[in-house]
């Protein structure tokens, strides 16, 4: 199948429609790095744009705009549409939660006169790519009493930064005959946070541990022990930044899969008066399994479904045939072929950067363990839409038959008898710290949203 390149096609009036769309998708991602930080701007958003609560309806019409919220990190935004919910929804699923590192429960500790943070890492990362970087430090924590305190350290100016140091090459002869994961352990990613003493108590040991709880006691009113009631994330510090001479790419922090998140809310905004009702659903938790009460896999979604079916006059026993005839995406990242990687990609089937959304039939690895596979009737569909549309899409898939995989959460919705495909922005350098994407790309999987919201 010929691929088209999306800066082929399109005129300068597209080109311009683009870059606008990214520089504000640059500027979203900057700012919102963890999953609360997304979702309540998402809500932000929304309320600006005539959203409530589900929970301020008594009964929902065609037109009304509603959103649920789960415990600060999952959320469902929703447009009901004309017809009646029986003839089907149509849902993009999405998730919010990144790999990063995050700090263990007892994590401060002092080590010849320097302060480290112990971590865990979250996700699958290589874990020498987290080494040495500016790192910044983010947290949410619930004191004893029950008060909220929020911590944000590293992406303002003016902010200190945390790193996780390396061994200097001139003494890793041993190190570098080692392999990666070998070379690497995952308990050496200790953070750098302080090398001051508190002088104040002399006979007293671990000096400089107690100045870093001075400063957070001072601060931002926290104790050691609070540590365990806190979400902590440290992440890369700084923007998104445009990449390449032309400008035409993004490098940044958490594309997976927040590109793919920010594109279906922006195209769920963008909707007006949709035929069918539709939903945005944004969840936590996928890069470790979606095992929490807040991940695809939570009861979280039936029971919102449950509450949409009957504010709008309907039964709960009404829900298995409005399943049956609904749609969803499964808006998630894929992979692209790599030129300085080409062992492990099937170019016929890999996808290019540049020639837009990417339409993923097969997911899973070695024999197609964890994926979905969609019917050709539903595929045929989505072709349909994209086409009628000018969406520029693409097929692909994650690489080589037995080179590896990956799945998604497609597979949580799938269950409910919903017909469900992939289709999300195409990644290079996918879960290291900073990942590239293209701005055709990013724009094509906004466009192809807006068109499976507004098409019955």
């Amino acid at each position: 199948m010929e691929r088209k390149n999306c800066w082929e096609i399109w005129d300068e009036r597209e080109k311009e429609n683009c870059f606008k769309f990214c520089e504000n998708y640059k500027n979203f991602i900057s700012i919102n790095k963890t999953e609360r930080k997304f979702l309540s701007s998402c809500i932000k958003l929304a309320e600006e744009n005539g959203f409530k609560d589900i929970k301020n309806y008594e009964k929902i019409s065609p037109g009304d705009k509603f959103y649920k919220i789960n415990r600060g990190k999952e959320g469902i935004f929703g447009i009901c549409g004309e017809k009646s919910p029986l003839e089907g929804c149509k849902f993009i699923v999405a998730h919010i939660d990144s790999p990063r590192i995050d700090l263990k429960t007892n994590p401060l500790y002092e080590d010849e006169g320097l302060c480290f943070l112990k971590t865990y890492y979250y996700g699958g990362i290589k874990k020498y790519q987290w080494l040495t970087i500016p790192l910044a430090f983010y947290g949410f924590v619930v004191l004893k009493d029950g008060k909220k305190v929020e911590i944000e350290i590293g992406d303002k100016e003016g902010d200190p930064v945390f790193t996780i140091t390396d061994l200097l090459p001139h003494l890793a002869k041993d190190q570098i005959k080692k392999t990666i994961e070998e070379g690497f352990p995952g308990e050496n990613l200790n953070i750098l946070s302080g090398s001051i003493m508190d002088t104040e108590k002399k006979d007293e040991k671990e000096k400089v541990k107690r100045n870093v709880l001075k400063i957070l006691k001072e601060n931002y009113g926290i104790e050691e022990e609070d540590f365990i009631s806190g979400e902590f994330q440290i992440v890369p510090a700084g923007k998104a930044l445009d990449l390449g001479f032309d400008k035409s790419m993004v490098l940044a922090y958490g594309q997976d899969d927040r590109v793919c998140s920010y594109t279906s809310f922006q195209a769920l905004l963008k909707t007006t008066s949709p035929k069918k009702s539709i939903f945005c659903i944004l969840v936590d938790q996928e890069e470790i399994g979606s095992k929490g009460a807040t991940s695809a896999q939570s009861s979280f979604f039936t029971y919102f479904m449950e509450e949409f079916i009957e504010k709008t006059g309907g039964k709960v026993s009404e829900l298995k045939e409005v399943f049956e005839n609904s749609k969803a995406i499964s808006a998630d990242v894929d992979s692209l072929f790599d030129p300085n990687f080409k062992e492990v990609h099937d170019p016929r089937n890999a996808a290019r950067l540049g020639c837009g959304v990417i339409l993923t039939k097969i997911t899973g690895g070695r024999g197609k363990i964890g994926s979905i596979e969609p019917t050709a009737e539903y595929l045929s569909y989505i072709r349909r839409i994209f086409d009628k549309n000018n969406v520029i899409w693409q097929p692909g898939e994650i690489g080589k038959v037995e080179q590896g995989g990956g799945g998604t959460v497609a597979t949580y919705f799938a269950r409910y008898n919903i017909d469900t495909v992939d289709c999300g922005t195409g990644v290079l350098s996918m879960h290291a710290p900073y990942e590239v994407t293209s701005k055709a790309d990013i724009y094509s999987t906004y466009l192809a949203y807006l068109a499976f919201y507004k098409e019955e």
